[in-house]
């Protein structure tokens, strides 16, 4: 088994991706659940409402707080029952989005222990960036915005930085991927990743360990 999360800029084609890796795990014998944050429950659906409408004034606060329940009840509900029961969980953003967007864009210190005690410890085993120009990712959207992505340019460049800084102090976690290649070309090298992963794990476990 193993926990995937996709995480990016708006608009780098973390849905899609998430879709495509999921379904190719299914068709390679792997079985896998495909879920996202905010929404992956019931419960949470209702909170990601909350969270994405333009017409909400939310303090950042109040808004990192949500978050932290939506992933509480989602880990609860979804994501650990899945990975007790043997499968793989490919996940629309975790905990480093939190990190990203809360963090960084929105200048919360502090709140690192709050999201590691709403999953009761979870992380995801790999964390793939799909990294992307903030402009490039709006102009992607098109249309109008929720009320995240009308945060601001500024807001989003400072998400970007923060998810390729916690990239490059982790290395062994996560995956940096180029999303302005085609979408064919992005799944290739999720894949590639995801090989990876698991010739580690294998090595791990041959070597001894779990």
């Amino acid at each position: 088994m193993a926990f995937i999360a996709l995480e990016g800029v708006e608009g780098c084609g973390k849905s899609t991706q998430s879709s495509l890796l999921t379904e190719r795990l299914n068709a390679n014998g792997i079985e896998a659940v495909l879920t996202r944050e905010p929404g992956g429950t019931a419960q949470g659906q209702k909170i990601r409402e909350l969270l994405l409408d333009p017409s909400r004034e939310l303090s950042p606060r109040a808004e990192a707080l949500l978050y932290a329940a939506d992933r509480a009840e989602h880990v609860a509900e979804v994501v650990r029952p899945a990975l007790e029961s043997g499968r793989w969980v490919v996940c629309d953003r975790f905990s480093d989005s939190y990190r990203a967007y809360q963090g960084a864009g929105r200048g919360l210190d502090g709140i690192g222990p709050i999201s590691t005690w709403a999953s009761c410890g979870l992380e995801p085993d790999l964390v793939i960036v799909l990294d992307l120009p903030v402009e490039l990712g709006m102009k992607r959207i098109g249309g109008s915005f929720d009320r995240i992505e009308s945060a601001g340019i500024d807001f989003h460049i400072r998400v970007r930085q923060a998810f390729l800084d916690l990239a490059a102090a982790e290395p062994e976690r996560f995956s940096v991927i180029d999303a302005t290649d085609s979408v064919e070309r992005v799944a290739e090298l999720i894949w590639d990743a995801v090989h990876a992963l698991s010739d580690a794990d294998r090595a791990h476990s041959e070597g001894g360990g779990r």
